[in-house]
């Protein structure tokens, strides 16, 4: 038996094999590949069970389909058998419970040395979570943000950065000098977890893992405001209102719901980068292409995928091909999966 590799909050490759288009883990490794356990009554994780009504088409031979075990779950899955690579959606209770309920997704990401972090571990203290690129401008915010979390840090705040990026060394130049996390997330799981479209993006959570301020836009300086027509003084205002005097930014009713949830092409979107970003690492700039250009096509105006491709796709994320895109977007009300910074 060869190996597969199968992608969800993380890249895992196990003993498995390829049948025609179909993608095989060993049942032996189905948990450490997936999280999930193979029991009598179902699949289980947890304390959740899942009922296989069909297990014929979801094992064979003491291995178990990818595929078929995205079905199962309820969950959308891309699979690349010639490079046997499959990538599976998370959860999306997490996202609607995120965007409508208002519980903030835990996640695990290490940072730039590989030191794992999870939001859970910030938990008792109020959080914003910056989501930055280092093919966005917004690398240049980061000491903004820092500014901040040492302004507010004896008040209780608490700022992390996560970078959509493939390379911790292309996000390490700009984090030097930093104390605050920066972490980095490959596989764009915040893109996911919490409908990230477009960077800079920023979530506040408080103490007890509660959203007050959904996905929105905004920008820890101004050095590209008159670019974006976007000051940094509001949105930085209301954060220390907030930590330092408990005015909420938004009203809990008004912030359930604000930001639309991801459509499937946006979801699968995010699971052909995923697959394309590991199929590069793996040396296949053929396959890579087809499945970044893909997802660029499901969703052409999401820059956490359009833009994102475009380093590994050799192209200039700051070149004449944004600056199309950027106007593309603009023409078309720019549109983005957040609060517009005005909301700040």
């Amino acid at each position: 038996m060869g190996h597969v590799t199968v992608i969800t909050d993380q890249a895992v490759t196990v003993p498995g094999r390829v049948e025609g288009a179909r993608l095989l883990i060993d049942a032996s490794h189905l948990e450490e590949a997936t999280g999930w356990v193979r029991k009598a009554h179902g699949l289980c994780q947890d304390d959740v069970c899942v009922p296989v009504t069909d297990p014929e088409s979801l094992e064979a031979d003491g291995a178990v389909d990818v595929a078929a075990l995205a079905r199962v779950l309820g969950r959308r899955c891309v699979v690349e058998p010639g490079a046997s690579i499959a990538a599976m959606a998370l959860d999306a209770a997490d996202r609607r419970g995120a965007l409508d309920g208002l519980r903030a997704p835990d996640f695990t990401l290490p940072d730039l040395d590989g030191n794992l972090h999870r939001l859970s571990d910030t938990a008792g203290s109020k959080r914003l979570v910056v989501v930055f690129a280092s093919w966005c401008g917004c690398r240049y915010d980061l000491p903004g943000w820092q500014a901040l979390a040492d302004e507010l840090a004896d008040d209780g705040l608490v700022v992390t950065a996560v970078a959509l990026d493939d390379d911790p060394e292309e996000v390490r130049p700009f984090s030097r000098d930093l104390d605050m996390a920066v972490l980095i997330d490959r596989q764009h799981l915040l893109s996911e977890l919490y409908a990230v479209s477009n960077v800079p993006t920023v979530v506040w959570i408080d103490e007890a893992g509660t959203i007050v301020r959904p996905n929105g836009l905004a920008f820890g300086t101004d050095t590209f405001a008159d670019f974006t027509g976007v000051s940094s003084a509001p949105h930085l205002e209301a954060v220390r209102r907030w930590v330092l005097d408990g005015e909420l930014p938004l009203d809990p009713a008004d912030a359930a719901g604000a930001v639309a949830d991801l459509t499937d092409n946006e979801i699968d979107a995010r699971l052909h980068f995923r697959v394309g970003a590991e199929v590069r690492r793996q040396g296949d700039t053929e396959v890579a292409e087809r499945h970044l250009r893909r997802a660029g096509e499901l969703t052409p105006m999401d820059f956490s995928v359009r833009r994102a491709a475009m380093p590994l796709l050799g192209e200039d994320p700051f070149g004449q091909a944004f600056l199309d895109l950027y106007d593309e977007w603009q023409a078309i009300g720019a549109p983005y999966h957040g609060l517009p910074a005005e909301a700040g």
